[in-house]
Formats: structure tokens, sequence, C-alpha cells
């Protein structure tokens, strides 16, 4: 997979007068069955979080409040994205680098994700991950 792969997704969104309601269906607005739900706050305004990539998991995030950068890498090509509408979502396929930055106050990022946690399915350096990059293309 490529960063070509990753995109963002405009999730449903019902209007009303009393509020709007946003849903997220595993295999249908996301490519993949939804495992395990995260979601980080209370990130200090300059700080990041990430900094890894995952041979095998899908993932999905959604700023349910506030806004955040998210920059993706595919070892080739870097991208970065604004995320701050909790209707929109990026979806973050296998083998790519991913870190968040540019936390607003009070934000809060949603992680819907393919698998349970698997620790073994991590690249926690990104020299190993561009090792495993370059080795895919062999």
């Amino acid at each position: 997979m490529a960063l070509s792969d990753c995109r963002i997704i405009e999730l449903p969104k019902i209007h009303d007068i009393r509020g709007n309601l946003t849903f997220v269906e595993g295999d249908r607005h996301v490519p993949f069955d939804i495992k395990r739900v995260y979601y980080l706050y209370d990130v200090p305004g300059g700080s990041d979080r990430g900094g890894h990539a995952h041979a095998k998991l899908h993932q999905f995030m959604i700023a349910m409040s506030g806004s955040f950068d998210v920059v993706l890498n595919d070892g080739d090509r870097e991208r970065r994205y604004h995320l701050n509408r909790s209707y929109n979502g990026i979806y973050i396929c296998p083998m790519t680098w991913r870190y968040l930055d540019n936390f607003s106050s009070n934000s809060v990022c949603l992680v819907l994700a393919s698998a349970y946690y698997d620790e073994a399915d991590y690249f926690r350096e990104k020299d190993d991950f561009m090792a495993a990059v370059q080795a895919l293309k062999k």
C-alpha cells in the first residue's frame, strides 16, 4: 500500500436543529472491520503523538473535538492533513509512518482500528520502518 491509498473520508452527517449526528460503520464507511477503538485527549499544546507505523493494521482517525495535524509517510513521500471536523476522518493504511502534531486546546482524537493491540505489529523506529519499506520493493 502507498500514501495514495490513505485518504480523507467524509462520514454521513444527519442535520437536526437539536444537534447533528454522525456515525461510522465498519466495512461500509471505513474499509475494514472495526476491532478496537481508542482516543487521545488532554494532549498539551505543542506536543506530538504517534511516531510509528504498523505492518498490518488499518486505522481511521477523527478529530472529535478541536483540531490536529496528521503527517503520513510511505517511505517515499510525506503528506500533512489537518483534521478539524467531527464528520471527516483519515484512513491510514498499513506500512504508513504517522505522527500527530499541532493539537489545539481540548482536542480529542478518536481512532478506529482493524485489529486488537499487538506490539509485534509496530515499527517504533523510523529506520526499521524505512528498511522494511525497501525490502518490500525488492
